[in-house]
C-alpha cells in the first residue's frame, strides 16, 4: 500500500525567510554539501534567494515549502537557470527541516518545482546533482522521475569538489 502524498504549497521566498534558511544550516542538513555556511555566506544567499523570486523573467524561482494544513515552513526549494553541458538548463535543490525529514516533504516540494519550472516553457530540462553519498536526495529524483544520467564532479560551494549524480527530467515529456 502507497502511502498518500503530503501536501505542500510552495511560497515565493522572502526576506522574513532568514531564520528558514538559517534553521536549513544545521550541519546534519549541510553534510552533503561542505558543511554549514558562516553567516556572511547565508546573508549572500539569502538575498540571492530574494532576488531571485522576485524576478519574472524565467530565470528561476526560490520558494519555502509549506506543509498543509497547519501552514509550518519546513524547508526551501527552487530552480534556477545553469549550463549544463554546453546546454542552458535549469538546475533545483532542496532541503527539508530535520524535524520534518521521512515524510515525502522533499518529493512533493520537488514535484510542486517540477510544475512551475514547466510552466515557464524556457528550457527543455530540469537537473538535480546530490552527492553520490546523500542517498535521501538520490531517493528523491528517484521518485519524481528523474533519470539518472551518470557520476561527475562538481563544484559546490565554490572551492569543494565533491561527487555527484547527474539527474536529468524532460520538462516536455508527457
Amino acid at each position: 500500500m502507497e502511502m498518500k502524498s503530503p501536501r505542500v504549497r510552495l511560497e515565493p521566498w522572502a526576506e522574513e525567510d532568514l531564520g528558514l534558511l538559517r534553521a536549513a544550516n544545521a550541519p546534519e542538513l549541510m553534510e552533503h554539501l561542505g558543511g554549514p555556511e558562516t553567516e556572511e555566506q547565508l546573508l549572500t544567499r539569502h538575498w540571492r534567494y530574494v532576488t531571485l523570486s522576485a524576478d519574472r523573467t524565467g530565470k528561476g524561482r526560490m520558494f519555502r515549502i509549506v506543509l498543509l494544513p497547519g501552514g509550518e515552513s519546513v524547508g526551501n526549494t527552487g530552480f534556477w537557470e545553469s549550463t549544463w553541458q554546453g546546454q542552458d538548463v535549469y538546475e533545483t535543490g532542496w532541503s527539508v527541516l530535520g524535524g520534518f525529514q521521512g515524510r515525502g516533504l522533499a518529493v512533493a516540494g520537488t514535484r510542486a518545482v517540477v510544475e512551475r519550472a514547466q510552466a515557464e516553457h524556457k528550457h527543455r530540462f530540469l537537473m538535480a546533482f546530490p552527492s553520490v553519498g546523500n542517498g535521501a536526495s538520490n531517493a528523491v529524483c528517484r521518485r519524481v522521475g528523474f533519470e539518472l544520467l551518470g557520476e561527475s564532479d562538481f563544484e559546490y560551494p565554490v572551492g569543494h569538489t565533491m561527487r555527484c549524480n547527474e539527474w536529468r527530467l524532460d520538462l516536455e515529456a508527457d
